[in-house]
């Protein structure tokens, strides 16, 4: 490489970072350049590359948004083609990806589930379905379970379970209670009276933590004792992420309104979505319409990529292909754990969504950046920062897994070499 293309390079990298420094969040910059994030410039498939060239296989995929991979080019392609007609709506007239994307919806979604209100993101998609719970049953308490993770406005927030999130920001929306996860008998002791319970078919912010046989079939048949609505967020958890279309297919329930965002996006333009029961639906804005709306939701560009992208999803298969690369990828890192006790204390996992638990969450602070030295991106996840995430995009090969975990297993060395037993 010559030392003009160095020079160069180095420039993008000072450019981007003081930019970052001065602009964008000042120590969250300083934390990613300790920990070795170069700048992103291109990205296919499971791949990364940064300013330098280098490759990064992708293992953390967004925290759920590349299901398909970087790229896709038949989702690329469909919003390509509506850019060249109409890139946002004039929310005066009827749009016709918008009509298409929410048929095809009410296609995927489990049982009756059929009206959709589009957003831009899973906490606003959360935002819109607490909304509904409240007009619809005309109750105000939601339950919600410790751990959970939906997102950061006031309302997602209340409902997440971290409080680490939450003290900077009390009082915040009053009428909220956290129970266990995977515990029905608290369940069934806070509904009464409640307008709903949201919770996730598996933590994955929390930990990927997986719920005990049978809690969501309970959880269906307590809210339906109690006259709550069941809202199952699967933000991160839909889309063929766990192996299932929906996570609540994994024991076949359907939820009275269902919030949905990364994965639909395609990985090219950021969406979310709120499909609900009609009646649910009518009950909240059946005379009101107007009562809950956003400008950019349900955008020709975002719904283009979201038919496209529910279309790729079916054509490839890649709910069956979740599963059983899911499966691979669960056990290659029990491999992992089994020999290195010391560092790894569990794995668990279901579908492309693994976490891998920490003895001590010391040993994340030199796994990730040693992972991400070797050329493969990792996370930990929000709410447990002993548990790092695998998350790569439903696409990913047996051959990627398998350098994926030669990868983690240096880094895992890395940490017992440098940190010991903690």
């Amino acid at each position: 490489m010559s030392n003009a293309v160095e020079e160069q390079q180095l420039t993008l990298f000072d450019t981007v970072y003081t930019a970052y420094k001065e602009f964008v969040n000042p120590p969250l910059a300083r934390f990613m350049k300790m920990a070795g994030a170069p700048v992103e410039v291109r990205a296919r498939g499971t791949r990364v590359w940064d300013h330098t060239g280098k490759s990064y296989l992708d293992f953390c995929g967004g925290y759920g948004v590349f299901t398909l991979g970087h790229m896709h080019p038949t989702v690329v392609a469909a919003v390509r083609r509506q850019l060249d007609d109409m890139a946002l709506s004039t929310r005066v007239f009827f749009n016709e990806q918008m009509a298409a994307l929410a048929k095809a919806l009410a296609d995927l979604a489990p049982g009756d589930l059929k009206i959709t209100f589009f957003s831009n993101s899973g906490t606003e998609a959360v935002e819109a379905a607490l909304k509904m719970a409240r007009l619809s049953t005309k109750r105000v308490h939601i339950v919600s379970t410790e751990n959970a993770y939906h997102g950061k406005t006031m309302g997602s927030l209340t409902a997440t379970g971290r409080d680490v999130f939450k003290d900077s920001f009390k009082p915040l929306v009053p009428e909220f209670e956290h129970i266990p996860f995977g515990d029905l008998e608290a369940l069934d002791c806070a509904l009464p009276g409640a307008a709903a319970f949201i919770v996730e078919p598996i933590q994955c912010e929390g930990g990927v933590v997986i719920p005990p046989p049978g809690y969501l079939r309970g959880v269906r048949d307590l809210c339906d004792k109690h006259g709550a609505l069941f809202i199952a967020d699967e933000v991160q958890t839909g889309l063929g992420r766990t192996g299932y279309m929906w996570g609540v297919d994994a024991e076949g329930v359907v939820p009275d309104v269902m919030t949905i965002a990364k994965g639909l996006s395609g990985g090219v333009i950021p969406i979310g979505a709120t499909i609900s029961k009609t009646d649910v639906w009518m009950s909240a804005f059946g005379k009101s319409p107007l009562m809950h709306t956003s400008t950019f939701g349900g955008n020709p560009l975002a719904c283009a990529a979201g038919i496209a992208a529910l279309e790729v999803l079916i054509d490839e298969r890649l709910v069956d292909r979740s599963r059983e690369m899911g499966e691979y990828m669960l056990g290659k890192s029990r491999e992992v754990a089994s020999r290195h006790p010391d560092v790894i204390a569990q794995v668990r996992g279901r579908g492309c969504v693994v976490g891998v638990e920490l003895t001590s969450e010391g040993y994340g602070g030199v796994i990730i950046p040693e992972c991400l030295k070797l050329g493969m991106t990792a996370a930990y996840t929000l709410n447990q920062q002993k548990v790092i995430r695998l998350e790569p995009p439903l696409i990913v090969t047996k051959a990627e897994v398998d350098e994926a975990m030669g990868i983690l297993e240096q880094g895992v060395i890395k940490a017992e070499d440098k940190l010991g037993k903690l």
